[in-house]
Protein backbone atom coordinates (compact mmCIF):
# COMPACT_ATOMS: atom_id res chain seq x y z
CA UNK A 1 0.00 0.00 0.00
CA UNK A 2 1.27 3.37 -0.66
CA UNK A 3 2.20 5.67 2.22
CA UNK A 4 -0.35 8.21 0.65
CA UNK A 5 -3.12 6.01 0.51
CA UNK A 6 -2.12 4.87 4.20
CA UNK A 7 -2.56 7.96 5.36
CA UNK A 8 -6.34 8.52 4.08
CA UNK A 9 -6.89 5.39 5.91
CA UNK A 10 -5.57 6.69 8.90
CA UNK A 11 -7.09 10.08 8.54
CA UNK A 12 -10.89 9.19 8.27
CA UNK A 13 -11.26 7.28 11.14
CA UNK A 14 -9.10 9.87 13.15
CA UNK A 15 -12.20 12.61 11.85
CA UNK A 16 -14.67 10.17 13.24
CA UNK A 17 -13.11 9.70 16.39
CA UNK A 18 -12.32 13.38 17.63
CA UNK A 19 -15.60 14.16 16.63
CA UNK A 20 -16.91 11.23 19.20
CA UNK A 21 -14.49 12.42 21.43
CA UNK A 22 -15.97 15.76 21.21
CA UNK A 23 -19.50 14.75 21.85
CA UNK A 24 -18.66 12.30 24.53
CA UNK A 25 -16.83 15.52 26.90
CA UNK A 26 -19.78 17.71 25.82
CA UNK A 27 -22.48 15.50 26.85
CA UNK A 28 -20.67 14.67 30.16
CA UNK A 29 -21.20 18.60 31.02
CA UNK A 30 -25.18 17.94 31.21
CA UNK A 31 -25.41 14.94 33.35
CA UNK A 32 -28.66 13.08 32.90
CA UNK A 33 -29.42 15.73 29.73
CA UNK A 34 -29.67 18.21 32.65
CA UNK A 35 -28.51 22.16 32.15
CA UNK A 36 -29.17 22.97 35.37
CA UNK A 37 -25.81 21.15 37.46
CA UNK A 38 -23.52 22.68 34.98
CA UNK A 39 -25.32 26.62 35.48
CA UNK A 40 -25.14 25.72 39.40
CA UNK A 41 -21.74 24.43 39.14
CA UNK A 42 -19.20 27.34 41.21
CA UNK A 43 -15.69 26.78 42.45
CA UNK A 44 -16.74 26.43 46.12
CA UNK A 45 -19.71 24.15 44.90
CA UNK A 46 -19.27 21.72 42.37
CA UNK A 47 -21.67 20.18 40.77
CA UNK A 48 -19.84 18.75 37.76
CA UNK A 49 -16.96 16.01 37.92
CA UNK A 50 -14.11 17.66 37.96
CA UNK A 51 -12.57 15.40 35.67
CA UNK A 52 -15.25 16.54 32.90
CA UNK A 53 -14.22 20.23 33.27
CA UNK A 54 -10.21 19.27 31.83
CA UNK A 55 -12.18 19.24 28.65
CA UNK A 56 -9.46 15.67 27.54
CA UNK A 57 -12.23 14.88 25.02
CA UNK A 58 -12.52 18.40 23.37
CA UNK A 59 -8.62 19.38 23.87
CA UNK A 60 -7.02 16.19 23.68
CA UNK A 61 -8.68 13.63 21.99
CA UNK A 62 -10.97 16.47 19.35
CA UNK A 63 -9.01 19.61 18.83
CA UNK A 64 -5.17 18.21 19.04
CA UNK A 65 -6.30 15.11 17.47
CA UNK A 66 -8.29 16.82 14.59
CA UNK A 67 -5.92 19.21 13.14
CA UNK A 68 -3.29 16.39 12.52
CA UNK A 69 -6.21 14.52 11.14
CA UNK A 70 -6.65 17.37 8.43
CA UNK A 71 -2.77 17.68 7.42
CA UNK A 72 -2.66 13.67 7.53
CA UNK A 73 -5.31 13.51 4.73
CA UNK A 74 -3.59 16.09 2.70
CA UNK A 75 -0.72 13.79 2.15
CA UNK A 76 -3.27 11.95 0.78
CA UNK A 77 -4.34 14.13 -2.19
CA UNK A 78 -2.31 14.74 -5.48
CA UNK A 79 -0.27 17.92 -5.33
CA UNK A 80 -0.73 19.73 -1.77
CA UNK A 81 1.11 17.89 0.94
CA UNK A 82 1.29 14.51 -1.06
CA UNK A 83 5.54 14.70 -1.21
CA UNK A 84 8.74 13.88 0.87
CA UNK A 85 7.85 17.16 2.59
CA UNK A 86 4.38 16.57 3.67
CA UNK A 87 5.08 13.54 5.12
CA UNK A 88 7.74 14.56 7.13
CA UNK A 89 5.33 17.12 8.41
CA UNK A 90 2.81 14.34 8.96
CA UNK A 91 5.16 13.09 11.64
CA UNK A 92 5.33 16.34 14.12
CA UNK A 93 1.37 16.30 13.72
CA UNK A 94 1.20 12.89 14.62
CA UNK A 95 2.82 13.43 17.53
CA UNK A 96 0.54 16.10 18.50
CA UNK A 97 -2.43 13.54 17.94
CA UNK A 98 -0.58 11.36 20.10
CA UNK A 99 0.30 14.14 22.88
CA UNK A 100 -3.39 14.86 22.84
CA UNK A 101 -4.51 11.36 22.65
CA UNK A 102 -2.35 10.31 26.28
CA UNK A 103 -3.99 13.92 27.13
CA UNK A 104 -7.34 12.28 27.00
CA UNK A 105 -6.85 9.21 28.14
CA UNK A 106 -5.79 10.29 30.96
CA UNK A 107 -8.92 12.56 31.96
CA UNK A 108 -10.95 9.76 31.02
CA UNK A 109 -8.93 7.05 33.24
CA UNK A 110 -9.11 9.69 36.24
CA UNK A 111 -12.72 10.45 35.63
CA UNK A 112 -13.49 6.24 35.76
CA UNK A 113 -11.18 5.56 38.76
CA UNK A 114 -12.49 8.84 41.01
CA UNK A 115 -16.20 8.77 39.92
CA UNK A 116 -18.70 11.10 39.42
CA UNK A 117 -19.66 14.69 41.55
CA UNK A 118 -23.03 13.65 43.31
CA UNK A 119 -25.31 15.02 46.00
CA UNK A 120 -25.46 11.78 48.36
CA UNK A 121 -29.21 13.26 49.40
CA UNK A 122 -32.10 14.40 47.24
CA UNK A 123 -31.89 18.16 47.02
CA UNK A 124 -33.80 19.11 44.16
CA UNK A 125 -33.44 22.82 44.21
CA UNK A 126 -29.84 22.24 44.62
CA UNK A 127 -29.18 23.85 48.36
CA UNK A 128 -27.15 23.68 51.01
CA UNK A 129 -28.34 20.42 52.46
CA UNK A 130 -27.56 18.87 49.98
CA UNK A 131 -24.19 16.47 50.54
CA UNK A 132 -22.15 17.14 47.32
CA UNK A 133 -18.70 14.89 47.13
CA UNK A 134 -17.20 12.34 45.03
CA UNK A 135 -17.93 9.32 46.72
CA UNK A 136 -15.97 7.15 45.23
CA UNK A 137 -12.69 9.09 44.96
CA UNK A 138 -10.36 6.63 47.21
CA UNK A 139 -11.89 3.18 45.91
CA UNK A 140 -9.17 3.21 42.89
CA UNK A 141 -12.32 2.11 40.62
CA UNK A 142 -13.33 -0.59 42.67
CA UNK A 143 -16.66 0.68 42.53
CA UNK A 144 -17.04 0.10 39.20
CA UNK A 145 -17.32 -3.71 39.78
CA UNK A 146 -20.11 -2.73 42.53
CA UNK A 147 -23.22 -2.37 41.14
CA UNK A 148 -24.46 -2.06 44.25
CA UNK A 149 -23.20 1.59 45.58
CA UNK A 150 -23.90 3.27 42.59
CA UNK A 151 -27.43 4.06 44.43
CA UNK A 152 -25.85 6.34 46.82
CA UNK A 153 -25.54 9.25 44.44
CA UNK A 154 -29.23 10.53 44.11
CA UNK A 155 -28.84 13.59 42.16
CA UNK A 156 -28.16 13.77 39.37
CA UNK A 157 -30.40 10.37 38.85
CA UNK A 158 -28.07 7.63 36.77
CA UNK A 159 -24.81 9.84 37.04
CA UNK A 160 -22.64 6.86 37.62
CA UNK A 161 -24.06 4.85 34.96
CA UNK A 162 -23.74 8.08 32.42
CA UNK A 163 -20.59 8.52 33.76
CA UNK A 164 -19.18 5.42 33.45
CA UNK A 165 -20.34 4.95 29.33
CA UNK A 166 -19.27 8.48 28.16
CA UNK A 167 -15.94 7.83 30.22
CA UNK A 168 -15.62 4.40 28.92
CA UNK A 169 -16.08 5.72 24.89
CA UNK A 170 -13.66 8.86 25.42
CA UNK A 171 -11.06 6.34 26.35
CA UNK A 172 -11.62 3.79 24.04
CA UNK A 173 -11.64 6.46 21.41
CA UNK A 174 -8.55 8.13 22.63
CA UNK A 175 -6.78 4.42 22.61
CA UNK A 176 -7.59 4.48 19.32
CA UNK A 177 -6.58 7.72 18.22
CA UNK A 178 -3.05 7.06 19.84
CA UNK A 179 -2.83 4.07 17.75
CA UNK A 180 -3.40 5.38 14.72
CA UNK A 181 -1.41 8.47 15.00
CA UNK A 182 0.89 6.44 16.42
CA UNK A 183 1.16 4.35 12.91
CA UNK A 184 1.09 7.32 10.83
CA UNK A 185 4.33 8.75 12.62
CA UNK A 186 5.96 5.66 10.81
CA UNK A 187 4.10 5.93 7.72
CA UNK A 188 5.33 9.46 7.55
CA UNK A 189 8.77 8.17 7.93
CA UNK A 190 8.35 5.57 5.07
CA UNK A 191 7.00 8.56 3.19
CA UNK A 192 9.46 10.50 3.95
CA UNK A 193 12.31 8.09 2.90
CA UNK A 194 10.65 6.44 -0.09
CA UNK A 195 8.31 9.42 -1.27
CA UNK A 196 4.57 9.16 -2.00
CA UNK A 197 1.96 7.44 -4.73
CA UNK A 198 -1.72 8.86 -5.01
CA UNK A 199 -2.28 5.98 -7.34
CA UNK A 200 -1.21 2.40 -8.56
CA UNK A 201 -0.85 3.73 -12.15
CA UNK A 202 1.57 6.27 -11.01
CA UNK A 203 5.04 6.22 -11.03
CA UNK A 204 6.95 7.43 -8.12
CA UNK A 205 9.79 10.53 -8.77
CA UNK A 206 12.79 8.30 -7.81
CA UNK A 207 11.66 5.64 -10.31
CA UNK A 208 11.44 7.89 -13.09
CA UNK A 209 15.00 9.15 -12.14
CA UNK A 210 16.53 6.04 -12.18
CA UNK A 211 14.64 4.88 -15.83
CA UNK A 212 16.19 7.91 -17.55
CA UNK A 213 19.21 7.22 -16.24
CA UNK A 214 18.99 3.14 -17.06
CA UNK A 215 18.04 4.46 -20.94
CA UNK A 216 20.18 6.91 -21.65
CA UNK A 217 22.99 4.39 -20.88
CA UNK A 218 21.82 2.02 -22.93
CA UNK A 219 21.36 4.71 -25.59
CA UNK A 220 24.85 5.58 -25.31
CA UNK A 221 25.68 1.83 -24.96
CA UNK A 222 23.98 1.31 -28.54
CA UNK A 223 25.38 4.21 -30.52
CA UNK A 224 29.29 3.37 -29.15
CA UNK A 225 28.62 -0.44 -30.33
CA UNK A 226 27.70 1.14 -34.25
CA UNK A 227 30.46 1.31 -36.61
Amino acid sequence: MCTGACSKFIAIPLYILALVSIICNILLLFPNFETRYVAADTEDKPRITSEVKYMGGVVGGGILVLIPAIHIHLTAAKGCCANRCGMFLSIGFAAVGVAGALYSMTASALGLSNGPQCALMKDDTLSDSGLWTTPFANSKGDYLNNKAVWSVCELPEGVVEFNVILFSILLAAAALELVLCAIQMVNGLFGCLCGTCSSSSEVRPDFKILKIILFSFSKSKLNYSLP
